[in-house]
């Protein structure tokens, strides 16, 4: 829809989200860095995020957290600061695996168990997900019906773009909406994309933040506010870190780690100049889906 006149992305809320977990969690290092060998590597995320909770709270800002939930278990004290700080902890599964390697009751599992324990941790609901490198994909809607049976209220999982290699869901819509399912309905918070030469392209946060001009996201904060609608953005602990000492292909390395340094000069300029709110608030104002 329209927004009305005058309404600029500075002037709406927007969500902050973080997709809590370490650089050996992400997928393109899933050959590189065996499950077996996790618990070699430090833990570096609880200093990274105490630093990021230190810059949102000097702008007032609430964020959405999507913690892993192995690195919750090993890392209490991280998910309880977060939850004291006022952000709203969220689901991201137990141990990083895409929706596709999984049969549903293992997805179930995973869902389940990542829930029980943040919400052991925090003493809040936790009714918010989203799946591993925004892995539910074409094919996978049955884990909709899972989040669903299991208690969620809202999934951020879909990315409405083409021609992305391991995600992608070029038909959902651009904005938050209903996906009405055999179990129910839930929310979808997709990841913020920018309309341009006829197509949607990649436009959140992570590796987009670090490569291509400030000026980008910006624009698509921009576009979002013009439908009157929140954009979101993401980030992980690991992309306002140093560069780890890892055996990985060279492309690999590359598209994790370039632009570190100009990371968190780009997050003060991001707190400086938009609002945001927890996901949560913005699935509250939306109104209930016909039954």
């Amino acid at each position: 829809m329209n927004a009305p006149p005058g309404t600029t992305a500075a002037s709406l809320q927007h969500h902050f989200t973080v997709d809590v977990e370490e650089f050996f969690h992400g997928t393109a290092f899933e050959p590189h860095v065996p499950r077996s060998s996790w618990d070699e590597w430090p833990r570096r995320s609880p200093e990274v995020m105490d630093r990021l909770l230190a810059v949102l709270d000097e702008h007032d800002l609430r964020a959405t957290l999507f913690i892993v939930g192995w690195l919750a278990e090993l890392e209490p004290d991280m998910v309880r600061r977060c939850a004291a700080a006022g952000h709203e902890i969220a689901a991201h599964s137990w141990d990083h695996r895409v929706v596709a390697a999984q049969k549903p009751e293992a997805f179930r599992d995973s869902v389940r168990r990542n829930r029980a324990l943040l919400e052991d941790l925090t003493g809040t609901a936790v009714v918010g997900f989203r799946a591993p490198s925004f892995s539910i994909t074409p094919g996978q809607e049955w884990a909709f019906d899972v989040l669903i049976e299991e208690g969620y209220r809202y999934d951020a999982s879909l990315f409405p773009i083409r021609g992305h290699p391991t995600y992608g869901y070029p038909d959902a819509p651009a904005d938050p909406h209903w996906v009405h399912r055999p179990a129910g309905a839930l929310v979808e918070i997709p990841a913020t994309t920018l309309a341009f030469g006829g197509r949607l392209w990649p436009a959140s946060g992570g590796a987009y933040f670090r490569f291509f001009p400030y000026g980008y996201l910006r624009s698509a904060f921009e576009q979002a506010a013009g439908r009157g609608e929140p954009a979101t953005f993401y980030i992980h602990p690991w992309e306002l870190d140093v560069a780890p000492t890892v055996a990985a292909p060279w492309r690999t390395r590359l598209r994790a780690f370039y632009g570190l340094d100009r990371t968190w000069p780009r997050i003060e300029r991001l707190a400086r100049e938009y609002r945001f709110r927890p996901i949560i608030e913005t699935v509250d104002a939306m109104e209930a889906p016909d039954a």
